[in-house]
């Protein structure tokens, strides 16, 4: 095992969580302020732009995904596979907005979700609601909650439980599984 795989394995298992936070921003303090965030994620959405809905699934042909998706987003949101830690610029995105599938398009965080985990991977402490779809992962032997898109199965990420209060949650996302739509206009 290599030092990179050895501290991806770190990150991934929610290890990270014993070295201290930095330039977190402050989530809500209670599950009220949660439900609002998720409830109110559309004022996050820029006025002109046009996303679908969890309902309206998108099923295509490898051979689709391939041509629709560069390589790196092919091997993570088709083939479950994880971006270096630090790869994707999304994890420095500050600007207000909305976290879509890299896949579809289906909206799943905003950056008021957003927070700074110190791992290298976007990281949210809640969602959209609705927009997910889990299961368990033991691809490094310890279990893990992988999430897919609930739209086009697209895998995203991780769910750990070392996240900020109040959800204490930690969804870590694959950078180049997103696309991010800043308020101000489409991306």
């Amino acid at each position: 095992m290599t030092r990179r795989d050895l501290l991806n394995a770190l990150l991934a298992t929610g290890a990270w969580a014993v070295v201290p936070r930095i330039g977190r921003a402050a989530p809500p303090t209670d599950m009220k302020g949660i439900e609002a965030l998720q409830q109110e994620w559309k004022m996050l959405l820029a006025a002109d732009a046009k996303v679908p809905l969890p309902t309206e699934p998108l099923t295509l042909s490898d051979e689709a995904w391939r041509k629709r998706l560069e390589a790196k987003q092919y091997y993570v949101l088709r083939e479950e596979g994880t971006e270096a830690s630090g790869a994707s610029p999304l994890n420095n995105e500050k600007r207000p907005g909305v976290f879509a599938c890299a896949g579809c398009g289906l909206p799943l965080f905003t950056s008021a979700m957003k927070y700074e985990s110190g791992t290298g991977w976007p990281s949210f402490f809640t969602t959209i609601p609705g927009v997910f779809a889990t299961k368990t992962d033991y691809k490094i032997i310890f279990p893990r909650t992988e999430y897919h898109c609930i739209r086009c199965g697209g895998h995203q990420g991780h769910v750990f439980d070392d996240g900020p209060p109040p959800t204490g949650k930690r969804w870590c996302n694959n950078g180049v599984a997103l696309k991010f739509i800043p308020k101000t206009g489409n991306a």
